[in-house]
């Protein structure tokens, strides 16, 4: 299950299969790109900032890959974009193979999206769980992947579906932990109800990329305007992180390795800090089924979209 001294090199070739990756203009995004489109994919580069993506494609272009890149735009606090993309997405492929739910926000003060949704929870989950339903049609061919990141802080994570939004009360860190959590409850969810309607050309996995250096953590003390805390997260990020390229192994591992639906794949080093990628046990908050269904359902709601999962069941795998 689990090769030892596996890097970005033992990408297997991908040569015809198109991959999908949120957040693909920097950090492990950018890496994750990096790895799929010199192993032949053509990679969709879904970024909200448009300028930071054309910048990221054209760099990884002139690294000439032997696969292709193409930018498109997704801002996942608008739910109106998710859908542009999901829609041109369509017209313009015919299947996806590969989908990293990897984009996202973390530590930020208390904001909402465009549809009125608490930013931490509405881009890194309710923003993926809309992409994957409306993506859902297209993962036709064998071996095709909903790969959806977390993180280690989904153990200090709970869903509070009294506060859901956190409009009574917000902490950074807790409304962080609680989107990570809800990452790991939906990835788990899906592969059940994968598995319930007999599916096995789709698996849903989990990953989270350790402590990796990337600039997710500066977002919060930029956004708050406190040089000293970011000058705090410079050090850290220096001293205890691992790179961003190392920090994406476990999501390429998880996309391209025989790694069962269902599995949670994090760097296997100082205290799953950093390391090389294998399969892990997440929390048991993170297993709890019947939490799982509860936030399906109101992110059904919440979202306005629906999996057709029957009729993935008639499109079985090429």
């Amino acid at each position: 299950m689990t090769r030892d001294g596996w890097t970005a090199a033992d990408v297997p070739r991908l040569d015809g299969q198109t991959v999908v990756v949120t957040g693909a203009n920097s950090g492990l995004g950018y890496q994750a790109t990096r790895a799929f489109v010199h192993r032949g994919a053509h990679v969709v580069m879904a970024c909200r900032d448009m300028e930071r993506g054309e910048d990221a494609r054209r760099e990884l272009t002139s690294s000439r890959p032997s696969g292709a890149l193409e930018l498109q735009k997704l801002d996942l606090a608008d739910l109106g974009s998710v859908r542009t993309f999901a829609e041109t997405f369509a017209d313009i492929h015919d299947r996806l193979d590969i989908l990293c739910n990897n984009a996202g926000v973390m530590a930020i003060p208390r904001s909402e999206t465009a549809d009125g949704f608490e930013t931490q929870f509405g881009v890194n989950h309710l923003g993926h769980f809309a992409l994957t339903g409306l993506l859902f049609d297209q993962f036709t061919g064998d071996g095709a992947r909903v790969v959806t990141q977390s993180s280690s802080m989904h153990e200090a994570g709970e869903i509070d579906f009294d506060d859901l939004q956190s409009e009574e009360s917000y902490d950074k860190w807790e409304a962080y932990a609680e989107s990570k959590l809800a990452n790991l409850l939906f990835a788990y969810e899906l592969q059940r109800r994968l598995d319930d309607e007999g599916i096995e050309h789709v698996r849903s996995i989990g990953c989270h990329p350790g402590y990796a250096a990337t600039n997710l953590q500066y977002r919060g003390p930029e956004a708050k305007g406190s040089t000293v805390r970011k000058a705090a997260m410079a050090v850290a990020n220096a001293t205890l992180a691992q790179s961003a390229e190392w920090g994406a192994l476990p999501m390429l591992y998880a996309a391209t390795e025989d790694v069962p639906g269902g599995s949670y794949v994090g760097p296997g080093g100082l205290m799953n800090m950093r390391g090389y990628p294998e399969v892990q046990e997440s929390s048991e908050r993170s297993d709890d089924e019947v939490t799982a269904g509860r936030l399906w359902r109101v992110s059904e709601e919440l979202t306005g979209v629906e999996y057709d999962f029957e009729a993935l069941a008639d499109a079985p795998g090429e």
